[in-house]
Parts: structure tokens; sequence; C-alpha cells
């Protein structure tokens, strides 16, 4: 690993970026402004109990009580907002919106999305540095509706951490698009993206969120996944993580987002490359 950009990327620096980016995005606000009182009102008071009953339960001191306000200032402060929700609340809004759909369910984003990637066709090579680290791999798949008919021109949009576990726009010395790409299925739905196998890394633990999780006696780490955002015309947006076998972190993922039929089976050859196929199933649209 780079010591520089080891030391170069903190959480603080990390967590301003993801909040100015999330927060530059008013749409949040757009899509919930019709959203009916009675239903802010119950979702509000029942998150309100169950912080009440936890502190009954556990008879929180003023010291505690103190040091949780403290605690929630410094995560706006470092700006770990958007870490924290989704890291340890977004897998369960996930898992509700998703419970619905016949094809894949998918999982969730995390912080670090950015729209826009390079545009790479239906086979094509994810930007990358020349010395990119990592086992080179090679995924192809086909997109489908839950009817079984191909879906041509769907888009896949891929991204992932590097052999350090540093994303690209959320870490210095990192070329803006690396390991970020869009690729688009061909009229038979197919698509071919080359890329490198990530690493497993730890989410920032220089803030606030590793002040937690250090207090808690919690790990930080996250296996190796590949991140993806399948869309096509007419049809529900699939959100999803890809993981890789026997990583020692897929039974206990520090935002709990791993699912069984979410772990790959990449094939290894002799050369040193590796390639696995995975297929999505896309629901359509709600009418």
């Amino acid at each position: 690993m780079s010591t520089t950009l080891h030391e170069a990327a903190t959480a603080a620096a990390s967590g301003a970026s993801a909040t100015e980016r999330f927060h530059a995005d008013k749409s949040p606000y757009d899509a919930v402004k019709d959203v009916p009182a009675e239903r802010v009102d119950a979702m509000a008071r029942e998150v309100l109990e169950a912080i009440h009953a936890t502190v009954r339960k556990h008879k929180m001191t003023y010291d505690e009580f103190n040091a949780l306000k403290a605690w929630m200032i410094d995560v706006g402060q470092d700006g770990e907002w958007p870490l924290f929700l989704d890291v340890w609340l977004e897998h369960v809004v996930e898992e509700v919106n998703t419970e619905h759909r016949e094809g894949n369910k998918g999982s969730i984003e995390g912080p670090y999305y950015v729209p826009n990637a390079p545009e790479q066709g239906a086979e094509g090579t994810i930007p990358m540095r020349d010395d990119e680290g990592g086992t080179p791999l090679t995924w192809s798949g086909r997109i489908t509706s839950t009817d079984g008919s191909v879906l041509g021109g769907a888009k896949v949009e891929l991204w992932h951490a590097d052999a350090d576990g540093f994303y690209s726009q959320f870490a210095p010395g990192i070329p803006e698009w690396n390991l970020r790409g869009t690729f688009t299925t061909g009229e038979d739905g197919t698509f071919a993206i080359h890329t490198v196998q990530p690493a497993p890394y730890q989410i920032p633990t220089d803030g606030s969120c590793g002040k937690l999780i250090k207090a808690a006696g919690w790990h930080a780490w996250r296996p190796a996944h590949l991140h993806v955002k399948v869309s096509a015309p007419g049809h529900e947006l699939l959100t999803a993580q890809l993981y890789f076998p026997g990583d020692e972190h897929n039974d206990d993922d520090i935002a709990s987002a791993v699912k069984p039929e979410l772990i790959l089976d990449p094939q290894h050859h002799d050369d040193g490359t590796a390639t696995v196929t995975y297929d999505f199933v896309l629901d359509p649209e709600k009418a």
C-alpha cells in the first residue's frame, strides 16, 4: 500500500467530499415533499421511542449523554453522516424497498458513487492506471427482464476501490475516473468488462465513525466488492454490490450488505487472470 496515499486519504477529506456531493443534490427533498405529515410523525415518533427505550434499558448516564451529543456534532463536522447512514442503516432500507422484486434484489449503494462515468460500449476496459494493482478480471454477463426478454441498450455503471482500498474522487493522487465506467449492452443484452479484482478495505477510522467502532470494539472491514447500477428503459433501477468467495469478512461485513446470491464464482487461470459470469434480471417498473 502506498504510504503517502494512505496517510493523505483521511476520513475528514473523504467525508467532506461525500457530504458535499450529496448536499449539492436537492432532489432528496423534492422526492418527499408530498409525504403526508402523518407518516413523518409516525416514523419520527417510533425512532424517538426506540431511542428512549434504549436509554431506559441501559440507564444512560449524563456523562454518556453528553458524550453522545459531542459525538453527533463531530459526525456532522467530519462530514461523516453519509458514511454512518450508508454503513449502518442503508442495508435495511434497501431490503424493504426491493422485497417485492422477482429479479435481482441488489445491495447498498454506499457513499462513493459518482454519475456520468466514461462510456465504454458493450465490451471495454474500465479506466485504470498502467500499473493498476489487482488480478486482471473479465466479467461477462447478460441483462434480461423478468419475462426472459433480453434488454439491449441497458446500462451497467461500475465502480470499485483500488488495490489499496481507495476510490477515485474520494482520495488524493488517483486519476479522476479511475476504476469507474459505464457499459451499454448490445442488442443481445450482453456486456463484457475488463477490470481488476479489488481488495478488502476498512472504512475510514480516523474520524467520528472510527471513534464509534473503537469504543464498541467492532472491526471496520468491508469485503472486496464491485459496485454496480444497472438500468434499462421501463425497468426498475438495480443497485448492487458483487462479492468474492473466500473473503473472511463476507460473513461479518461492517455494512451488513453481503447476500449469498451476490457472491461471484470467478475462474482463475494459469496466466494470472480471472474470468467470471454474472447476469442480471430487472423488474419492469410498476404501472
